[in-house]
């Protein structure tokens, strides 16, 4: 028998997400939800589950859906989102999930079972490109959020975040990732340098008028990598 491997897609819901990360259903979908309204994410489907708890009896359950490699994507930036260190615990999942479609399931041989495969790879291609055309916007963004060689003043990255530049800087303040200077300028704390968050533009020479010695400015900058670990510590207070 001649077989054709269909072209399944394969879905994850919030309340799998959850229980991969260890977190409370309702906080994924608290992030999942602050995601989509900052445009990070597409809107995922909504769907109601069922479960049966403890005692036997069955519950409804409201879960958001991720389907095919959008949603793989999506999910991967939620748990980014929540915790770091689950985000492989998540990928590991997605390629199980993946490997399970390797399954023939048409007979290339009988005519309808032909025609049926067909209709059915023209219709996702057709909505597979309709897709791109809606996304290619917001991914080229993303993909200038996460060019390392761009840097963001604390201005640019609380816009970006959604949240007051005054209260990103006071809780920077209070977790010691920067402090002021004498001159009551942000400078980051060495560790957070070091690992990338930070870095520091130099301004150009300017000589004292008082004294007439050269000087330089270092204006404190966050790099992307620093802007996705600042949106995760935002979340993370915004939780709490």
């Amino acid at each position: 028998m001649n077989a054709i491997v269909p072209l399944n897609t394969q879905t994850m819901t919030s309340l799998e997400m959850a229980e991969l990360v260890e977190k409370r259903h309702d906080n994924v979908k608290r992030t999942i939800e602050m995601l989509v309204k900052s445009s990070v994410i597409v809107q995922p489907q909504i769907e109601d589950e069922q479960s049966t708890d403890k005692m036997g009896r069955t519950r409804t359950t409201q879960v958001y859906v991720f389907t095919g490699e959008q949603g793989k994507r999506d999910s991967i930036i939620v748990v980014a989102q929540l915790c770091p260190e689950f985000t492989a615990r998540l990928v590991d999942r997605w390629q199980e999930l993946e490997a399970q479609v390797i399954q023939p399931v048409f007979d290339i041989s009988n005519p309808y079972h032909l025609l049926q495969a067909i209709e059915t790879q023209a219709k996702q291609n057709i909505e597979l490109t309709e897709k791109v055309e809606k996304l290619e916007p917001k991914a080229q963004a993303l993909d200038t959020i996460a060019d390392t060689s761009h840097t963001y003043c604390v201005r640019e990255c609380a816009k970006t975040i959604g949240i007051k530049e005054k209260d990103l800087i006071d809780l920077l303040l209070q977790k010691k990732w920067c402090y002021r200077d004498a001159e009551r300028k942000l400078q980051p704390h060495a560790q957070y340098m070091l690992n990338g968050v930070f870095t520091n533009k130099a301004s150009p020479v300017i000589k004292n008028q008082h004294d007439g010695q050269e000087r330089v400015f270092l204006h404190m900058r966050v790099t992307a990598f620093g802007l996705t670990r600042i949106t995760g510590l935002v979340n993370k207070q915004r939780l709490n």
